[in-house]
This record gives structure tokens, C-alpha cells and sequence, in this order.
């Protein structure tokens, strides 16, 4: 039975745990496989890990990463980063990735998600759109690059051809959010939840549990999605790799059953 998920999303370049703001000055917050190892001792439901230079700069997935990642999680992993192929999306789902994560590949070429589907099941197939507003009407779009450059792309006409290709799940990574600790952006979420009937995973702006509950209480079974408010604590942002407690959390969830 499908349920609403309170997900850590780590953030990871140069294969230390980076933490950015609307996509920019990613700062040092530790080392990835420290932080997996304290999630798991938390009984995290998912954890979602991005490398977020490997599609820029054009390279391979960190397998050894990968692999070291996949041996310590003891919940359902969704990895992405420099995936662009079918041979790379097979490797990292047989080196005990649940699910993979594409973004710019589906962008590119989203024939990819239908390839990917066949190869692998739709349940392991996540797209990330990473989404800003721009111009003076504020529109949304899809970005890449780490949100460096526009696709041009409206995510709610992308979101329907993405289901419509055999995609499992939408990541909605909110660039205007990232970082800020200020609320997800809710407006975007119900646009693209009410275009598609799959699972949505809500990524950018949580600053707190209250920002979670009202998520949760908005859409029901949804993904909620967070990373600092997962590896800061306090208004310094001191970096503590934190997590609901088991009543905390249970609370969250019951909230999103009743709803949904």
C-alpha cells in the first residue's frame, strides 16, 4: 500500500556531501557514506543521492561510489547523476540501486525513459525535473545543467509526456526553493500533481517539520523530499545529519493516509 515518504536527498560533488542555494556555492558538509550510515541507524524511509557535476561535466557515474553507497543503505536507494545510457542505468541498478535517477537525458532524448522502462521496470525509473520560474510572467520551466540553462520546456506538458513514455515516479526540484529553508513551492506541486497520477517526490524549501505536514496534509501520499533540513540544525546551520523520530514521523504519515 502506497504511503506518504519523508526523504533525505544528499547532494554530492567531487564524492564529498555538498550542500547548495538556488543551485549555487555548494559548501562541504561531510562524507556521504558518514551520513548513510547514521540515516540507517534513524530508519529513513528512502534516500535519494544526486551527483550534481556528472552530467555537466560530462562525466561517468562513480560507480565505487555507487557501490559503496548501495553496500552501507539499509532502506531503498534512487541514485542519479551522468546517467545518459541503458548500459549505465543497468550497472548501477545491478550494483543494488532500487532506482535510478535522469534528468538531462530525458530532457535530451526522452525516448530514453521508454528504453529505460523496457530494461529495467517503470519502478525503477525516476525522472528529476529541476524547475524555475522565469521572464516577467514568472512561467515555470524545466532547467539542466544544474539549472544553468533553460530546456524551454513547460515541466507540466513534460511531466505527461514522461508517464506517458513508462517513467515510475517525477522528482519536482523546486531551483528557486533549494536551500532556502523557507516551504516548498506548493503551487508548482499541485500544478503537475493534478497532470499526472504518478508518484511525485516534492524537493526544495523545507525548513522544517511544519513544512512536511503541510505538504503532507495538502497532497496526501506524496514524497516529501528535504536536504538541508536533514543536515543543518539550528538557525546557524550547524551541519548535524538529523531525521524525524519514529512517533514524529508516524504522526506525518497518518496525516497523509487520512488525506488521501
Amino acid at each position: 500500500m502506497l504511503r506518504p515518504r519523508i526523504t533525505p536527498c544528499l547532494l554530492i560533488q567531487n564524492g564529498g556531501l555538498v550542500k547548495t542555494q538556488k543551485f549555487a556555492d555548494p559548501k562541504y558538509v561531510g562524507d556521504p557514506i558518514n551520513a548513510v550510515k547514521i540515516f540507517n541507524e534513524k530508519e529513513v524511509d528512502e534516500l535519494i543521492v544526486l551527483d550534481i557535476d556528472a552530467s555537466t561535466l560530462g562525466q561517468e557515474p562513480n560507480y565505487a561510489l555507487i557501490r559503496s553507497l548501495a553496500n552501507e543503505c539499509r532502506m531503498p536507494l534512487c541514485y542519479g547523476g551522468g546517467v545518459k545510457n541503458i548500459e549505465q542505468l543497468e550497472r548501477i541498478i545491478q550494483l543494488g540501486v532500487e532506482k535510478v535517477a535522469i534528468s538531462s537525458a530525458a530532457i535530451a532524448d526522452p525516448d530514453f525513459i521508454a528504453q529505460a522502462a523496457k530494461r529495467v521496470g517503470s519502478q525503477s525509473v525516476v525522472v528529476v525535473l529541476d524547475i524555475k520560474k522565469t521572464g516577467l510572467l514568472r512561467r515555470y520551466e524545466v532547467f539542466t545543467q544544474n539549472g544553468g540553462a533553460s530546456s524551454g520546456l513547460s515541466p507540466i506538458d513534460f511531466v505527461e509526456k514522461m508517464e506517458s513514455l513508462g517513467a515510475g515516479e517525477i522528482v519536482i526540484n523546486s531551483i528557486d526553493q533549494d536551500g532556502l529553508m523557507q516551504g516548498y513551492d506548493l503551487g508548482l506541486i499541485e500544478a503537475i500533481r493534478k497532470q499526472t497520477s504518478l508518484p511525485i517526490t516534492a524537493l526544495g524549501g523545507a525548513g522544517s517539520l511544519a513544512d512536511i505536514q503541510g505538504l503532507i496534509e495538502k497532497f496526501g501520499i506524496i514524497g516529501a523530499a528535504a536536504g538541508s533540513l536533514f543536515v543543518f540544525k539550528g538557525k546557524y546551520r550547524a551541519v548535524l545529519i538529523n531525521y524525524p523520530s519514529r512517533g514524529d514521523k508516524d504522526a506525518l504519515v497518518r496525516v497523509g493516509m487520512g488525506r488521501s
